[in-house]
């Protein structure tokens, strides 16, 4: 693999690595927090989660525009940095005794924002340092990790706020981000993507729509950019009920609730792994729709969640192939994204898509707490199930993946 994509990518792929077990080391740690260091009430709890969606959400809009006009590594080093500074804060508040809800509100909107303005560097400085027979390679080697990371996570995390107490994981999800900024530092070779900028009468804020534009020009992107956002919103919009679920009316033990999503993400890291051999033996379009019909079936079985052993079996088994389906098309539908994006556009493209994505699940969590309220939450648990049903007819034909790739348009892209 280190020959195929080269040093450089090793290094990249490293500085993900240890920022993402960070992440899922501290999975849940601003919910703890929250509850049990500032008493917080439900309410608040969800609005944290919430808040920071929409807010850096609505925020990333304007990030596009400014990546693509910058030296991708040096976005990615100060958006480490920027989130290291925030994370740390909470830490040292906490030491210090000043920490409050306001405070993990901000560092959840910040930290959330630069996730953003990072997911869309990297996407454009990985189109320029890897190959472009190699993406669905690279691709499947993040999606790996990281399901590699929600397995192993949350469990040494959880271990860790046993030993040590509530804000251990907040920190060492701060030291990833620092890490991974120095690892990304390392890259020497090849050089930076810098689109020149288009100094027409266009007015910002016309600019700023850009990004919504190339995507709901190109069929194929625009269908997989519905699909992926529905998708991932009804998913999402469910894991808080089934927490409540599990959790409250079913009893279940915390070892339990933590073992019926940690086995299953393995899943992640074996349909990663066996993403690229599929495609290279059935084609990447007969993938695409084999495993985007499966992961919107899978969920539906969660409707037959039953206390108890039984119970929890079931939702190993369907959150398991659920995942391993998910690693299986995540690859595809990044790479397929990423080659249907112009050069010069690929981090306002990323960016649009994130922070959409963030609206979308913001308003759907809020939206199915309601209907868990009047339903109860197995029931709005089974009408997200249903509804995902539907959400395969967005995904791209044939057709639509063999047509010809958008051709780059507009400023010629200079190498820094």
């Amino acid at each position: 693999m280190r020959e195929r994509l080269g040093s450089d990518f090793g290094r990249l792929w490293a500085a993900y690595a240890v920022s993402t077990y960070g992440t899922w080391i501290a999975f849940g740690a601003f919910p703890l927090i929250a509850v049990r260091v500032l008493d917080a009430s439900a309410f608040a709890v969800s609005l944290l989660e919430a808040a920071g969606l929409a807010v850096a959400g609505v925020a990333a809009f304007s990030l596009g525009p400014w990546i693509e006009h910058r030296a991708k590594r040096p976005v990615m080093i100060a958006m480490d940095l920027v989130r290291f500074a925030a994370t740390a804060s909470v830490p040292v508040a906490y030491v210090l005794g000043v920490l409050s809800y306001g405070q993990l509100l901000v560092v959840s909107v910040v930290s959330g924002t630069a996730n953003i303005a990072f997911t869309a560097a990297s996407g454009a400085y990985l189109k320029h340092l890897v190959p472009r027979d190699h993406l669905l390679l690279a691709n499947g080697r993040f999606e790996g990790t990281s399901w590699v990371a929600t397995a192993a996570g949350p469990p040494l995390g959880g271990a860790l706020v046993g030993l040590l107490g509530p804000v251990v994981t907040v920190l060492a999800d701060a030291l990833s981000y620092l890490l991974s900024a120095l690892g990304i530092l390392r890259i020497r070779g090849g050089g930076d993507v810098v689109t020149p900028r288009d100094r027409s009468t266009e007015p910002r804020a016309g600019r700023f729509l850009d990004g919504w534009r190339l995507i709901l020009r190109d069929d194929a992107l625009r269908r997989l950019f519905l699909n992926s956002i529905l998708v991932g919103g009804l998913i999402m919009a469910t894991v808080p009920l089934l927490s409540v679920l599990l959790l409250g009316r079913y009893h279940f033990p915390v070892w339990q609730y933590g073992l019926a999503f940690g086995v299953p993400a393995l899943g992640g890291f074996v349909g990663a792994r066996l993403s690229v051999r599929l495609v290279t033996r059935y084609g990447r379009h007969r993938v695409m729709i084999v495993s985007g019909w499966l992961r919107s079936v899978f969920p539906l079985g969660l409707a037959f969640v039953r206390p108890g052993v039984p119970g929890l079996l079931i939702v190993i088994v369907v959150e398991g192939l659920l995942i391993t389906c998910m690693g299986i098309f995540n690859p595809i539908y990044a790479t397929e994204r990423l080659r249907r994006t112009p050069v010069h556009r690929t981090a306002q493209i990323l960016s649009t898509w994130s922070a959409a994505s963030k609206l979308l699940h913001a308003a759907l969590m809020v939206i199915w707490g309601i209907l868990a309220t009047l339903t109860g939450p197995l029931a709005a648990i089974t009408v997200s199930g249903v509804l995902l049903l539907a959400t395969p007819l967005l995904l791209p034909t044939r057709a639509h993946l063999s047509a010809p790739e958008p051709v780059a348009s507009g400023p010629d892209v200079r190498v820094a």
